[in-house]
């Protein structure tokens, strides 16, 4: 018995992919549909250059295997993109293959093969983090007389404090820190996870100065606004950050030189509980991690630190053992 139903055509099951499954389904934010657009974007731009065939004319039996290696290849290699991009990239077309395989069983083995496509590993940098000296010279660094200094001061100890994402912090509303009883601050997250951080004393006393300093203003007004009222942008974190820093280097020298990022207050957040021995399951709470193997990271860095302070504690004159390889085939395995 036939199938009555039509065969769906690589536009449709796109359309569909688009406004009903990432949409409707799983509602995902705005900026992961931007993301997985520009994907297909770039993808069926490098379809039609090579093989000519423009967007409308694509069916999904041509966006094989062959094509996904070709196209991944060219985000690195033409358009120097990094591991991290191209896995991003070849995440997205896996969402939609996996939609595509329940609706196109003609194009099923295709598909197969396509999603057979591994993610690319590449080596991940050691964590960059300031020490406990190093944080709290940034965050006395901001002027404590002029307006800026004031809300700078403010916003880096939530930042430290909250460990929270740049998007997380400048989004945050008057409303959405408690400063008296239990301080604590409701963040937004990614995928709109929401989730509550407790405020230190001396965070909530900073806050509860600054909201003075706010005067009257909605429970809905940005609690860290730019001079017009409005939302800090990711430029004017950095700024304002870079700022903090040239000062606190001064007083700290071990800063001057060192690439510091809000990324890495975050970092600095989440090693800073970790040596104080916070659970890794609080602290991936804490940070508003999916997974706890995201907050691992932290745990490996702070291992290899450790090592790398036993390797100085060797009492002089050690000399570290070496392998030698029994035969000639452990030689060869051991020089791979």
């Amino acid at each position: 018995m036939t199938d009555p139903r039509p065969k769906p055509t690589f536009a449709s099951l796109l359309q569909r992919f688009f406004l009903e499954y990432l949409g409707r389904q799983r509602a995902v934010s705005p900026r992961t549909v931007a993301a997985y657009r520009d994907t297909f974007r770039l993808l069926l731009g490098f379809a039609e250059t090579t093989t000519g065939k423009t967007p409308a004319a694509f069916k999904m039996a041509d966006l094989n295997a062959k094509l996904i290696l070709c196209f991944l290849d060219h985000l690195e290699k033409d358009r120097n993109n990094t591991v991290r991009s191209r896995n991003a990239r070849l995440a997205a077309l896996r969402s939609f293959l996996k939609l595509a395989a329940h609706h196109d069983l003609a194009a099923l083995a295709v598909i197969e093969q396509a999603l057979a496509i591994p993610m690319k590993k590449f080596d991940r940098p050691m964590l960059g983090f300031l020490s406990l000296p190093e944080m709290q010279a940034v965050l006395d660094a901001p002027d404590p007389v002029s307006w800026a200094g004031r809300r700078d001061r403010a916003f880096l100890s939530v930042l430290y404090n909250t460990g929270a994402r740049v998007s997380e912090a400048i989004g945050l509303r008057v409303g959405d820190v408690i400063t008296e009883t239990s301080p604590t601050a409701h963040l937004r997250g990614k995928g709109r996870k929401e989730r509550c951080v407790p405020l230190w004393r001396p965070t909530a006393t900073l806050l509860r100065g600054w909201k003075k300093q706010l005067g009257e203003v909605s429970d809905e007004s940005f609690l860290f606004p730019n001079r017009s009222g409005g939302k800090l942008t990711r430029s004017n974190v950095t700024q304002r950050l870079a700022l903090a820093v040239a000062t606190a280097a001064k007083s700290c020298p071990q800063l001057i030189g060192r690439s510091i990022s809000p990324h890495t207050i975050r970092h600095t957040t989440a090693m800073h509980l970790l040596q104080s021995g916070v659970d890794i399951t609080v602290i991936a709470l804490w940070l508003g991690h999916e997974s706890t193997t995201t907050t691992h990271m932290y745990l490996e860095a702070d291992l290899s630190m450790k090592e790398r302070a036993l390797e100085r504690l060797q009492p002089p004159g050690t000399k570290a053992a070496r392998y030698r390889p029994p035969d000639q085939l452990m030689q060869f395995l051991q020089s791979l």
